[in-house]
C-alpha cells in the first residue's frame, strides 16, 4: 500500500500529539486526613523535583473525605486518620485493596493555651470544674475525636468529659478553638500540637494507654490518572518521604521500615 504523502504527515503529526500528550504532567489529587497537611506539603514538594506530576491536595476530616469519595469526588488517593475509614471504603469496593499500606502512627497529647492555660496535669483534670469547654474533633465521626473517646473511656473519664465537648469538624479546628480561647483543652496529635504557638502540650498520654493510631493510604478504584497516583504512592514509601514525616513527629510503623 503506497502512503501518499498527505497521508504520511497526518500520520507524523499523530504520532507528534501523541507524544505530547503523553508527556504532559498528571494532576494527582490526594484526599488525606487534616493533621497531614503540612508534612504532605513538604513531601510534594520534594516530589515535585523530581516529577513533572502536580499534587493536588483537598484537606479534612477522613470520615468527609470518605464520603466525599463515595459520592463520587474525583480522587486517585485516600490517606485517612483511621483504619476505619478506609476499611468503609474498601468494603464497598472504592479503593485497590492491593495498594493499601499502613505506615504511619501518631500519639495524643492534651493542650491547653500557651499563655495563661489552663491547669491540666493528667486526663483526670479534664473534669475540673475550672475546665468548661474541651475541644475535640467530633467523636462519632472524626478519627481524632474517636480516638480521644476511646482514650477516655478507658480512664473512666468519658461520663464527665462527654457535657463540657465542643465537638469540631477536624483535629485542626479543634486546636483552633483552643488557640482563639473558645475552649479550655484539647486533645489533639502531638504532631498537631507541635505547629501551634498559640497552645502547648500539658499532658502527653503513654503509648500503653493510647488506642492503636494508624494512618492507612490507598489508590482509589476509579482514580482519574491511576499510574500518576501510583507513582506517588511508591514516593510516599520512599526514605525521603519517610524522614519528613518523622521529623514532623509521625511515628514509622514496622510497615514503613520494611
Amino acid at each position: 500500500m503506497k502512503i501518499t504523502r498527505h497521508r504520511w504527515r497526518s500520520l507524523v503529526a499523530a504520532v507528534v500529539l501523541l507524544l505530547v500528550s503523553s508527556s504532559q504532567a498528571a494532576e494527582v489529587r490526594v484526599f488525606a486526613a487534616a493533621s497531614l497537611t503540612d508534612s504532605l506539603k513538604e513531601v510534594a514538594a520534594g516530589y515535585a523535583k523530581k516529577s513533572s506530576d502536580r499534587i493536588v491536595f483537598n484537606f479534612g476530616a477522613s470520615s468527609t473525605l470518605a464520603r466525599q469519595i463515595e459520592d463520587g469526588a474525583p480522587a486517585d488517593i485516600f490517606f485517612s486518620a483511621d483504619e476505619a475509614k478506609m476499611d468503609r471504603l474498601a468494603a464497598k469496593g472504592l479503593i485497590d485493596k492491593s495498594t493499601r499500606k499502613s505506615g504511619l502512627s501518631n500519639s495524643l497529647v492534651i493542650v491547653v493555651a500557651a499563655d495563661n492555660g489552663a491547669s491540666v496535669a493528667s486526663a483526670r483534670d479534664l473534669t475540673n470544674a475550672a475546665i468548661r469547654r474541651v475541644a475535640l474533633g467530633d467523636p462519632k465521626a472524626v478519627p481524632i475525636g474517636i480516638y480521644a473517646r476511646e482514650y477516655l473511656e478507658r480512664l473512666k473519664l468519658w461520663a464527665d468529659v462527654a457535657p463540657k465537648v465542643v465537638a469540631t469538624e477536624n483535629v485542626r479546628a479543634a486546636l483552633a478553638a483552643v488557640e482563639a480561647g473558645n475552649a479550655d483543652a484539647s486533645i489533639v496529635y502531638k504532631t498537631d500540637a507541635a505547629i501551634s504557638k498559640k497552645v502547648k502540650i500539658a499532658y502527653e498520654v503513654p503509648p500503653d494507654k493510647s488506642p492503636n493510631i494508624s494512618y492507612p493510604v490507598a489508590l482509589v478504584n476509579d482514580a482519574p490518572t491511576p499510574q500518576a497516583a501510583r507513582r506517588f504512592l511508591e514516593y510516599l514509601d520512599s526514605g525521603e518521604a519517610e524522614r519528613i514525616f518523622s521529623r514532623y513527629g509521625f511515628v514509622l510503623t514496622d510497615q514503613a521500615r520494611r
